[in-house]
């Protein structure tokens, strides 16, 4: 498996807390992001079925707002 490295914006504050949990978890802020992110992952295969294969990058965005 390779590995990828993506950044992201977010408010100074929101990252003091994120650290903040993080360092009370016992983790570095970039583990507990993918803590988070594999737990929501599991979350939504839980919710609508395992994702298979390879998803191409036109299905890999956020869907519409449901009414």
């Amino acid at each position: 498996m390779s590995v990828k490295s993506i950044s992201f914006r977010m408010e100074e504050e929101m990252l003091d807390k994120l650290g903040y949990v993080a360092e009370y978890e016992g983790r570095s802020v970039n583990s507990h992001v993918l803590v988070l992110i594999r737990q929501n992952i599991k979350m939504f295969e839980a919710e609508h079925g395992i994702i298979e294969g390879t998803i191409p990058p036109y299905d890999n965005v956020k869907s519409p707002r449901k009414g």
